[in-house]
């Protein structure tokens, strides 16, 4: 299978890049009758040409008026090669400096030179402009590409132009996409007796006829109905090919250009991304912190706001860590290229790669911030995956996640991940779902429950614990169910903590008390014990207390739990004594009868209603009476 190969071209206008691909093609990329009126290139336009070994090429013609620089950036975004196109007779205008800018920034490695409009000059003339393209090639990945020859008014230099790409598609290598499907739609109409259909050049991954696919932003899902490479319809297209799909059921007016094709909640629109940035050394001005700029990512123009991160300015040719704030969402991988272009007047300014596509607020001039994006810069999948792990915090990842972060092939995810996994550098604390957190967020959460919990026993030592669900109010990062269980379990395994039924507490730990909390418990049992079943509210109590009223009531919550004092309802406590008391005569009463009225309870114990319903209320509630209609009979003796 032959490599899919997108030859994209650039340079000024009216330099003849239309004419040289309708001489090798035969294809008129000028469509519009806008374009044809007007003599020059207003959109893309697409063309294909059959190199003598067979190959296919894909092509990608571009605007080279400065008005429609945004559609050649567009273009330009995923081609695998340039043909720089220069008119002999005019030789490196702006538009040749602005386009060359762009295909630098955005990571074209290879391409050719080719010199139109040579029927117009003499050779002595040819000579001066190809010595001052090399000189505007120097230090650039076309400073040592061919230059080649053409006029496309007698069709000399054709076959050198065909030999010169077929030589350098021999030389290009296999793009390294990443397992996502991705497509940024360059092109949306609708074709009568099919529907809607876009273009665009497929950036990673493969896709199917038939397949469910979702439009981002937007998250619009619909099936592909058609696929047509290079006009001919195929079941399969992969990355590096000019794809057109057909969908199914979608409207033209719900679709535009600018947006992606990917398979369904594959990818995560953000509208803030941290990225690394390249400012061209031809700008004049340095570049200030908080620059409205626009931002140019896959086929999408976006207005947005760009922070440094690690400098006040930038001046021309620097490089730096920033962060773009967009007006709206887009959907982007870390490794992905973008350019920037001035708000007013518009030019091509900048551009860089994303590092983060769905970046957090950052400080400024953090160094744990910065040296994340560093990492994330140096293209190592284990570094660049454990970066994002990490960068995800308390918040956790999948192996989903992370895939929708970078552009990796799965292979390379897993193989990363594993290593990572191996290192224990990240955990799985939920392998249902795959859901990983990083060594240090793990770390630091279980830093968190002990300080919790040391603090939780200092205010309140008469506590066994803090309960589970209590951490998800003081731990937000715990509000998952599945990580609060490991983290806990975690904790228990290495016997940092223990568990009191359902409470949380540091090993060790147990309520103690303090000299004034014995002095507390001492008097609150006397004047309960003294009470009988006749005793005071709390309230009442706690006036001839020493302490404060928390520790009041912490002295009382004890003793509850301990069973020395009964609740029998709200602010309605009994001391055991006397529960057990006026169980035993319920007891000794059944000994005798099988019915029990409310006042013959009365009459047994001398009570009000004030204690007797809550008594009786109680018995029922623990299982020793039950009550039938106006009666109640012994439900189990002795429990």
């Amino acid at each position: 299978m032959t490599k899919p190969i997108v030859l994209g071209t650039a340079g000024h206008i009216d330099h003849g890049k239309t004419s040289l691909i309708r001489a090798l093609t035969g294809i008129d990329t000028d469509r519009l009758k806008e374009e044809k009126a007007r003599g020059i290139t207003i959109e893309l336009g697409f063309a294909h040409l059959t190199l003598p070994n067979g190959e296919r090429v894909g092509i990608v013609d571009v605007p080279g008026h400065e008005k429609f620089v945004k559609h050649m950036v567009a273009g330009a975004m995923g081609v695998d090669l340039v043909a720089l196109v220069i008119a002999a007779d005019e030789g490196v205008m702006l538009q040749t400096r602005e386009h060359m800018d762009i295909c630098q920034l955005l990571g074209v490695r290879q391409g050719l030179i080719v010199l139109t409009k040579i029927d117009l000059t003499d050779e002595e003339w040819l000579e001066l402009v190809e010595e001052d393209i090399r000189e505007f090639v120097k230090g650039t990945f076309l400073e040592n590409a061919p230059v080649v020859k053409f006029s496309a008014t007698n069709g000399q230099g054709a076959d050198d132009v065909i030999a010169a790409i077929s030589q350098i598609v021999s030389q290009v290598e296999e793009r390294q996409a990443g397992s996502l499907f991705r497509m940024p739609m360059d092109r949306v109409f609708t074709m009568k007796g099919f529907g809607t259909v876009v273009t665009g050049t497929a950036i990673s991954g493969n896709l199917s006829l038939g397949d469910t696919v979702m439009i981002y932003p937007g998250e619009k899902t619909t099936k592909v109905r058609g696929l047509q490479v290079h006009n001919d319809s195929v079941s399969e297209v992969a990355a590096g090919l000019r794809t057109a799909v057909n969908l199914q059921g979608l409207n033209r007016d719900e679709v535009e250009r600018g947006q992606v094709l990917a398979h369904p909640n594959t990818l995560r629109p953000s509208k803030r991304m941290d990225v690394w940035i390249q400012y061209l050394p031809g700008n004049e001005k340095p570049f200030k912190n908080r620059t409205r700029v626009r931002f140019h990512v896959g086929t999408v123009e976006i207005l947005g706001i760009l922070l440094l991160l690690d400098k006040d300015e930038l001046t021309p040719g620097q490089t730096g860590l920033a962060q773009i704030q967009l007006e709206k969402e887009t959907v982007t991988l870390s490794g992905d290229r973008f350019v920037l272009r001035s708000y007013s007047p518009v030019r091509t300014i900048a551009g860089g790669e994303i590092l983060h596509p769905h970046a957090s607020r950052h400080k400024r001039f953090n160094d744990r911030t910065l040296a994340e994006l560093t990492v994330l810069r140096e293209h190592d999948p284990v570094k660049s995956l454990k970066g994002l792990i990490d960068s995800a915090g308390t918040k956790g990842s999948s192996a989903q996640d992370l895939a929708a972060l970078i552009d990796l092939p799965g292979k390379k995810i897993k193989a990363a991940l594993d290593q990572i996994l191996s290192k224990q550098e990240a955990i799985i604390y939920d392998k249902a779902q795959g859901n990983i957190i990083s060594r240090t967020a793990f770390d630091n959460l279980s830093d968190q429950v002990l300080n919790i919990l040391k603090g939780y026993h200092e205010k309140y030592p008469l506590r066994a614990g803090l309960n589970k669900e209590e951490f998800k109010t003081r731990v937000p990062a715990l509000s998952d169910n599945k990580l609060l269980t490991f983290v806990l379990d975690s904790m228990l395994k290495s016997k940092a903590i223990d568990m009191y039924r359902d409470e949380v507490r540091l090993s060790g730990h147990r309520p103690n008390l303090a000299e004034d909390h014995q002095e507390i418990e001492k008097k609150l049992l006397s004047a309960y014990e003294k009470a009988g079943l006749t005793p005071p509210s709390f309230k009442d109590v706690s006036g001839s207390l020493t302490g404060t009223a928390d520790q009041q009531k912490e002295v009382l919550d004890l003793l509850l739990k301990k069973g020395k004092l009964v609740k029998v309802k709200s602010e309605l406590f009994f001391h055991h004594k006397a529960i057990n008391q006026a169980r035993e005569q319920l007891l000794a009463y059944f000994q005798g009868s099988k019915e029990l009225t409310t006042p013959q309870f009365k009459e047994m114990t001398g009570l009000t209603r004030k204690y007797l319903i809550p008594l009786l209320e109680h018995f029922d509630a623990q299982g020793l009476t039950m009550r039938v209609g106006d009666i109640r009979i012994l439900r189990k003796e002795g429990k």
